[in-house]
């Protein structure tokens, strides 16, 4: 019978890193799990005095196997959207410890890390599956760019560049010609991301939409918009001097006039592991102060 496999997901800047895997990852090998993780982790798990033998170095999880029943991601949001795009599609569920500040997708505080895992054993812990938003950009007939994300897709302009301008369809009717600094296409899990700073509205994470919200319009009628997760959006390039695409603020490609890119859902979903005492509210509140006058 295999053993169990953990990938861990880790932001190696942290000072905090070495500390927290001495605290989570003992009760994984207590029951047999095999760890992998890339090998720049493997620094902080020799300072963590955790045993060589018990760690397999692995720069990205290989396909052909099959996937980690666990991805373990320490670090902030950004970490984990890294983990949701490599090893997240694959199926296999997402426990974040937050090692930063902010952590929407990473309640679960480093300081608790060991009672989480705990909790993760003891079958306390909730599945909650995510919504993922495929990118896909056309050039003429070519396919430059297909990509699963997790957060949001966004179009704007680079520092110095004229406005942009583009038309905006909706499961391919005509909804608006746009002017403005750029569009977010954001899924609920992004709506407390960029979005919400566009002036987007905050989106329960399990409900089925997307929030589409201009970057600085050049116009007051265009306002941020919800609309079901069934309809796919598109965007047509106009003048695209300096245009780029970014996806979940950690990919991002040039684009030129009459590019086409085509936001719609994604076949893949991201389950993450949830604590059942922090519902949404709860991480609102904590998040955003909204239990502060």
């Amino acid at each position: 019978m295999s053993h169990p496999v953990l990938a861990i997901v880790a932001k190696t800047k942290s000072d905090r890193l070495t500390a927290t895997l001495k605290a989570v990852v003992p009760p994984f090998l207590e029951r047999g799990w095999t760890v992998i993780g890339s090998r720049a982790l493997g620094v902080f798990w020799r300072q963590a005095g955790l045993p060589e033998d018990k760690f397999e170095p692995e720069v990205l999880f290989l396909g052909g196997t099959p996937p980690p029943e666990l991805c373990l991601v320490l670090g902030g949001d950004g970490t984990l959207l890294s983990a949701a795009r490599s090893i997240g599609t694959l199926g296999t569920p997402i426990l974040g410890i937050n090692l930063g500040s902010l952590g929407f997708l990473t309640p679960h505080q480093a300081h608790e890390a060991a009672e989480t895992v705990q909790a993760y054993f003891d079958g306390k812990l909730l599945k909650e599956s995510r919504t993922m938003l495929q990118a896909t950009v056309y050039r003429d007939d070519r396919v430059l760019v297909q990509q699963a994300v997790m957060n949001d897709a966004v179009v704007h302009k680079g520092a110095m560049a004229r406005i942009l301008e583009f038309h905006l369809r909706i499961e391919g009717m005509e909804a608006a010609t746009m002017r403005a600094d750029g569009i977010i296409v954001a899924t609920p899990t992004g709506s407390t991301a960029y979005a919400l700073s566009a002036g987007g509205p905050i989106v329960h994470p399990t409900l089925d939409a997307w929030v589409v919200a201009p970057i600085c319009p050049h116009s007051l009628n265009l306002r941020p918009t919800v609309i079901p997760a069934s309809l796919s959006v598109t965007l047509i390039l106009g003048n695209a001097q300096n245009a780029h695409l970014t996806l979940d603020g950690q990919l991002e490609y040039p684009l030129a006039a009459e590019d086409r890119v085509k936001l719609s859902k994604s076949s893949c979903s991201i389950t993450l592991i949830q604590n059942p005492d922090l519902p949404f509210f709860s991480v609102l509140q904590q998040k955003l102060h909204w239990n502060h006058r």
